[in-house]
């Protein structure tokens, strides 16, 4: 019997090439599936932080103006000191003097840092009603103690508007997640109008509001805006019947501190500013608004003859970046969201149209 042959060195040759054919063929693919997993990762992950900061901006855009009085809430004026405004780190903003009251949305057309192009930054502002204040202020700083609560009940208000103290047996100001903290906006309202205070420390039940406060606003001297003009009569230092609300601003702009990572801010009042969704790189936001006769649109702040208490609609633009670039292209990932709010509380439907 004749021995087996084996392969010839063709058919080996053969072999081994469509073996590497098979190879090659199956890395190719293995590489593409790797760099489509990695670009739907930082697509998704830019996407995903771009949602995150555009739910925050509408919801407090849509709410801005709640429970406060139309035209906003007066502020100190008359003697020359502004009222400053939250802002990106070293902004030192302030409102515009010519500002007799805090609107309740506030524009900023190239107030924030530049980025890929200047950005913008609003500040909004709505009653707080985590914890109810449901309690009647009256001018006694020292009520008997003995004396039963009364239904409402009976808080006392210092004479000067310094300070605040609430009735215990009704409302709890000092415990839980929603207790009144330092930096704390206090808005008090009676029959004469309205003011805004600032608190600088809680001492149990009573509230603080002394001078050189971050905003400003507990001043005393000032001739409109202040806590004596609600006084009855003004300056007497008594008050009648007066009621408080907790009302939060809120402050958005970008911070570029971390060039390789920029990031959408959400300021309280003047606390520490939070980021909300990272990888923002551009943030605008334009203006309709109302005003019987030429109706500006899409502007960045009040034109001529316009003011923040006229506008109906806000228009948001908002661009992320994935927060890593591409092992392949070296790029990143980008994308943007484009929406339109109206403020619920500036925003007039006529329901009989």
């Amino acid at each position: 019997m004749k021995p087996s042959a084996g392969f010839s060195l063709i058919e080996m040759l053969v072999a081994i090439a469509i073996t590497a054919i098979v190879i090659a063929v199956s890395l190719a693919i293995l590489n593409e599936g790797q760099r489509t997993s990695e670009g739907i990762s930082l697509s998704s992950n830019t996407l995903q932080n771009l949602r995150a900061g555009m739910n925050y901006l509408v919801r407090d855009l849509v709410l801005a103006g709640e429970g406060l009085p139309t035209g906003g809430i007066p502020i100190p004026n008359g003697s020359g000191t502004p009222v400053n405004r939250p802002g990106p780190t070293g902004s030192n903003y302030t409102f515009p003097n010519t500002y007799t009251a805090i609107p309740v949305l506030t524009t900023g057309g190239g107030k924030g840092p530049n980025v890929l192009r200047p950005t913008d930054m609003v500040t909004v502002i709505y009653a707080d009603n985590t914890l109810p204040l449901n309690q009647n202020l009256i001018n006694d700083p020292n009520p008997p103690v003995t004396t039963p609560p009364t239904t409402p009940c009976n808080g006392s208000i210092d004479s000067n508007g310094a300070s605040v103290t609430f009735d215990i047996n009704c409302t709890n100001i000092s415990t839980g997640t929603t207790r009144i903290q330092p930096g704390d906006l206090i808005m008090f309202s009676n029959s004469n109008g309205n003011a805004l205070a600032s608190v600088t420390s809680v001492a149990g039940q009573k509230l603080n509001f002394a001078a050189s406060d971050p905003f400003n606003l507990n001043q005393r001297t000032d001739s409109s805006g202040t806590m004596k003009q609600i006084q009855a009569p003004p300056s007497s230092g008594n008050y009648p019947p007066t009621t408080a609300t907790r009302v939060v601003m809120l402050t958005y702009y970008l911070d570029n501190s971390d060039p390789q990572n920029p990031r959408l801010m959400r300021q309280l009042n003047f606390n520490a500013a939070l980021a909300v969704s990272e990888g923002i790189e551009d943030l605008q936001v334009s203006y309709d608004f109302v005003d019987g006769a030429t109706n500006p649109s899409d502007q960045k702040d009040p034109p001529a003859g316009n003011s923040p208490n006229q506008i109906q609609n806000a228009n948001l633009f908002l661009a992320g970046r994935s927060l890593y670039r591409s092992t392949w292209t070296k790029q990143y990932f980008r994308n943007n969201l484009v929406t339109q709010v109206a403020p619920r509380s500036l925003k007039f439907f006529n329901r009989y149209q």
